[in-house]
């Protein structure tokens, strides 16, 4: 997870673009921070999609293969 200082600063510098703009400096440092944000919402995301199970109305389990092959593979490091 984003510390709350890093979730800040991309804030801080969100808002200083809108009302005026941004060094150079500061614009590479926006797209820095962006990335690592974007990398930890993905792997939080790819951490759920490994415990999803679907389940249809008769009690079947129809979770898609993909999903059972990624839950697999994870199993087994």
């Amino acid at each position: 997870m984003l510390s709350k200082d890093k979730l800040n600063r991309i804030n801080q510098l969100a808002k200083k673009a809108k009302e005026g703009g941004l060094t150079e400096e500061e614009k590479v440092e926006q797209q820095q921070l962006r990335q690592e944000y974007l990398k930890n919402v993905r792997s939080s995301f790819k951490n759920q999609f490994k415990g999803m199970k679907v389940i249809d109305p008769n009690g079947k389990d129809v979770t898609p293969q993909k999903v059972k092959d990624l839950q697999n593979k994870n199993k087994n490091i």
